[in-house]
């Protein structure tokens, strides 16, 4: 028996992140689920809904900007806190809104919000735990969004069905309030928890680059110099706008092309997104083992998103699928390999940057995520009203699926180009010493 056992309060802090963004992906999910409702109601076209969801993706997109900085400034406590209750009042104030316009506008408001999430959790991870830990860490607090899109679609008709949409709204909206009573009671960076041994503090240092006191963050500008930094941005940029439209566009696909009831729980979404939870906690873990092997970082992380990046190509047989298992079976890969790959994304920051400018980071690459989010939801919008407008609405889902089947291939080999070997930066910015991109 180990008579000084480490701790594991570190634990408690991934849980509290990982219902953050379990709440932060049933807030963003109810649209979703209830677009067929609303389509009849505000006459909704495909490229109307299109809009709403650009608006989303373009306030996210600043949000993600905005709070890299505020985290950074402010601390990962409260700069959570001050997204958590934007996010929490768009979601409640969708239910007064009678307009498309409306819709707009607070997708907006919730996007500004929830851009907190990620760069808050990441950072949190960064700050709790050894870079040994972190994938899996971060694979756990990220298998959130997935619990957030398997409960979304056995809650969310249940309440429409009981209540109506905008009750809908405002009970999921609600729930971000009972969240943030737990997170000011329990969380404080290690060096402030009075609950946290000796011996884990340690441990959450024994690999890390450098004390929360040492060094500066580095400007945007000195980031945007960076190759580490554009490895970062061109892997959100080419594979967020995929996971966006399983959320967004799944629920409408299902129901268009094999007539699910969206108005009952479903058990498709149910296992599509139960299959990402397995993924993202399984990309973590993958990539966290290999380096306890003894692998070097960056090679088990690259290893473990190529093979992720596989994982999806097999979603383009979805156009040959003649009922629904078989779509389910091929977006549940392509999806779960996503999750897999969006662990091991994140915690790339935290092993390439040091913990004060890990959020910003994060920030900038979610902001291309967020712009590629933007633009192919755009893309999405007419092509499905193309194909509807020929009467052949699956053709353009499987013209979609195509997409969505390369773009981690194109990724992963552009990342490996810009940088090889995922060297650290310096804790410090030193541009002058540093690889820049040229």
């Amino acid at each position: 028996m180990n008579p000084n056992p480490i701790g594991r309060y570190r634990w408690v802090v991934v849980a509290l992140l990982f219902f953050a963004t379990t709440i932060n992906y049933l807030d963003r999910q109810v649209i979703g689920l209830i677009k067929p409702v609303l389509e009849q109601r505000f006459a909704w076209t495909e490229t109307d809904y299109s809009h709403i969801v650009v608006a989303f993706s373009v306030a996210y997109a600043v949000g993600l900007l905005l709070f890299g900085k505020i985290i950074s400034r402010l601390g990962t406590k409260h700069g959570y806190t001050i997204s958590l209750v934007v996010w929490s009042v768009a979601a409640v104030a969708h239910a007064a809104v009678g307009s498309t316009f409306g819709f707009g506008a607070v997708r907006a408001l919730l996007g500004l919000g929830e851009a907190g999430n990620f760069p808050a959790a990441i950072t949190a991870v960064a700050e709790w735990f050894p870079k040994k830990e972190r994938a899996l860490a971060t694979g756990i607090f990220n298998s959130g969004a997935n619990v957030g899109a398997v409960v979304a679609p056995i809650m969310v008709p249940w309440l429409l069905g009981a209540y109506g949409w905008e009750e809908a709204f405002i009970i999921t909206g609600a729930i971000g309030f009972v969240w943030l009573v737990f997170w000011l009671i329990y969380y404080e960076i290690p060096s402030r928890q009075a609950r946290l041994s000796a011996a884990e503090f340690a441990y959450i240092h024994s690999d890390n680059e450098v004390e929360e006191s040492q060094g500066k963050s580095f400007s945007w500008a000195a980031l945007l110099r960076l190759r580490q930094t554009w490895v970062y941005i061109t892997g959100k940029f080419l594979t967020d706008p995929i996971w966006w439209f399983f959320l967004f566009w799944l629920p409408s696909y299902f129901a268009t092309t094999f007539n699910l009831d969206l108005k009952k729980p479903n058990l498709p979404l149910v296992i599509v997104y139960t299959a990402t939870t397995v993924g993202s906690i399984g990309g973590g873990y993958l990539s966290s083992y290999l380096i306890k092997r003894g692998w070097p970082v960056a090679r088990a992380r690259k290893a473990a998103m190529l093979s992720f990046a596989l994982l999806v190509v097999p979603i383009v047989a979805a156009r040959y699928a003649t009922g629904i298992w078989p779509a389910v079976a091929l977006i549940s890969l392509a999806a779960a390999a996503h999750q897999a790959w969006s662990a091991n994304m994140f915690t790339l920051a935290s092993d390439m940057f040091p913990k004060q400018s890990v959020s910003s980071v994060i920030g900038l690459g979610g902001m291309a995520g967020s712009i590629g989010s933007l633009l192919f939801p755009l893309l999405v919008g007419y092509l499905l009203d193309l194909y509807k407008s020929q009467g052949d609405l699956l053709g353009g889902y499987n013209l979609i699926f195509s997409f969505c089947g390369f773009s981690y291939l194109l990724a992963w080999a552009l990342m490996h180009w810009l940088s090889p070997r995922l060297q650290p930066v310096p804790t410090a910015p030193q541009p002058q010493a540093i690889s820049v991109l040229v």
